[in-house]
């Protein structure tokens, strides 16, 4: 007799059946990863790019002569990957980390750029590791200020969280008692250079508002457990096989891989969330096969969905239900909407006279960092929010008008010192800055384009002119010459600090998700990644990404064991 095709169909569902799927291996998925794996449940982890293992970055040890183009872009890269090639990041040595553009269109309706990896740990291994708490400055902004809608949670309830997760990556900074900027828990910080703490103490003196801090970085000063000290090599964007920066491949993934419970399936792309309209639950997910351009299917209890801000909105655009037409969880029409990211583009630099005697030692991984000094006490300055400034000092190399030895003999010896400065400001939320799909057009895999309408706004160009004028005044200041202030402000997209378009809020008819990212709608349904956040402070987000995934963690697994899920 032929087999009994139910059975055959139930032993694949069996086998395609795990606890928790977690789609996109990036920050936040190998963080869920972790936390979920370790209270005991199976987890599956979708991830579409192709597999990295720590420690095998295969440029990580390479010398500049290894590479055919000495580091620099070939005309072939620039046309395969037209997106990648307008962020700094995107180089020879890691130029097979980021995504291919040409297979991967999407419609800017609005010039975005869209900067993302396309490998097993995302942009964990590409992220600049800035590590900075948000305070109740930023999580009461909306509701003070009457732009988008209010947090759902304030500082006290991430607090632990952060202590959470700052304990297990590692991040070194000092202590410096700034309400704006609540201090954490640090592994001893990297120094400033003689110039650095020069400025310092003549910015502080000049500025009663202003402070100048040693950048606070998820780089290690002191080993920890499986992961070596930063060695100031500053070729972090290869991937670090000593692991001394945090990346899910280095840190999340091997101690979630611990426990037993985790299976990673890479070339997996995520079409869209399966909802049972009986149940109201979501109940798994649907993905390409990449290797073999076939949709599968799997299940699982629980969905987090961390595959970054653009690609989360897709998926729930994408999973349309009678329940859903407009997109899963998506009643109150927010989904999409409020795509943010932080504008920047500024620069600053001056002369230093003096200091020739002074020097530095290896590729410090991180800058000094001047907080947000703008709207803390006095709102008086023509806009919204705030920006932080990061900077460095350096020497340049000496100058010579010789030849032969004479001039390799001046190559060795440094010439004198500038120092520079950028700026990173908020964007705020904005209805209109949004997420849609394009159902005319398919891409490659037959699902519909995405599509990006954002742009930079009115309060947002009025910060980007006033970084050039308090940028000037410190180095004025501090005595520098040949003070020079120019850049544009960047395009959205570039700071690659986009979140946004699934907001946490109070209200299911104004926001996507609750105060423990938890979909209103969809309640086995959490989104931690950069989607989720309902306003975009100026500090690199990150860590409060991080943050926000293990407390959500916590709270669907004891919501699972109350059988409230």
């Amino acid at each position: 007799m032929p087999p009994d095709s139910t059975n055959i169909n139930n032993k694949a569902t069996a086998q395609n059946t795990y606890d928790v799927i977690i789609v996109g291996s990036g920050i936040t998925g190998g963080w869920a990863a972790k936390e979920l794996c370790e209270k005991g449940l199976r987890v599956l982890l979708l991830e579409r790019g192709a597999n990295v293992e720590h420690p095998n970055y295969p440029t990580a040890t390479k010398d500049p002569w290894d590479f055919p183009h000495h580091l620099h872009l070939s005309e072939a890269d620039k046309k395969e990957k037209f997106i990648q090639s307008r962020h700094w990041s995107f180089k020879e040595d890691n130029k097979h980390f980021y995504i291919n553009d040409q297979e991967n269109r999407y419609d800017e309706i609005k010039r975005f750029d869209w900067i993302r990896g396309d490998i097993v740990g995302g942009r964990s291994l590409l992220w600049s590791r800035a590590c900075y708490r948000w305070s109740d400055l930023d999580f009461e902004a909306n509701l003070k200020d009457g732009h988008g809608v209010d947090w759902p949670i304030r500082y006290k309830d991430l607090a632990p969280w952060y202590d959470h997760v700052e304990s297990f990556i590692g991040v070194s900074g000092s202590a410096e008692g700034l309400p704006q900027l609540p201090d954490g828990i640090f592994q001893p910080p990297f120094e400033m250079n003689a110039v650095e703490k020069y400025f310092k103490t003549k910015v502080e003196a000049g500025f009663a508002d202003r402070k100048v801090i040693i950048g606070r970085t998820a780089n290690l000063t002191k080993p920890v457990q499986g992961r070596g000290q930063c060695q100031a090599r500053d070729l972090c964007h290869r991937g670090c096989p000593f692991g001394a920066y945090f990346s899910t491949n280095a840190s999340t993934m091997p101690a979630a891989y611990a426990t037993g419970n985790l299976t990673v399936r890479p070339l997996s792309l995520v079409n869209k969330v399966l909802y049972d309209e009986k149940k109201q639950r979501a109940t798994g997910v649907e993905i390409v096969d990449m290797k073999t351009n076939q949709t599968e299917e799997f299940y699982a209890k629980l969905i987090f969905l961390n595959a970054a801000t653009v690609a989360t909105a897709f998926i729930l655009l994408n999973s349309t239900s009678s329940r859903f037409p407009n997109g899963l969880g998506n009643g109150s029409g927010q989904v999409g909407r409020n795509l943010m990211d932080h504008h920047k583009g500024f620069s600053a630099s001056a002369a230093v006279d003096g200091f020739e005697d002074m020097y530095y030692y290896g590729r410090r991984p991180t800058n000094i960092y001047i907080p947000r000094f703008r709207n803390v006490q006095q709102k008086d300055n023509g806009f919204l929010r705030g920006y932080h400034f990061g900077a460095s000092a350096y020497r340049n190399q000496q100058q010579s008008d010789t030849i032969g030895a004479e001039l390799k003999e001046s190559m060795c010896e440094p010439g004198g010192w500038r120092i520079g400065l950028y700026a990173f400001g908020e964007c705020l939320p904005y209805a209109d800055n949004r997420v849609t799909l394009n159902n005319d057009k398919k891409d490659k895999w037959g699902r519909p384009v995405i599509a990006i309408d954002c742009e930079f706004k009115d309060n947002e160009k009025a910060m980007h002119e006033d970084m050039g004028v308090t940028a000037k005044e410190m180095l004025a200041a501090s005595g520098f010459k040949d003070i020079q202030v120019g850049g544009k402000i960047s395009f959205p997209g570039n700071a690659n600090h986009e979140m946004g378009t699934a907001r946490m809020g109070r209200d299911a008819k104004t926001s996507v998700l609750n105060g423990f990212n938890q979909m209103h709608e969809v309640p086995n349904v959490f989104i931690t990644d950069g989607s989720c956040m309902t306003s975009g402070n100026c500090v690199n987000p990150s860590l409060t990404y991080m943050a926000l995934t293990a407390r959500a963690c916590d709270y669907a697994v004891k919501e699972l064991k109350k059988m409230n899920i």
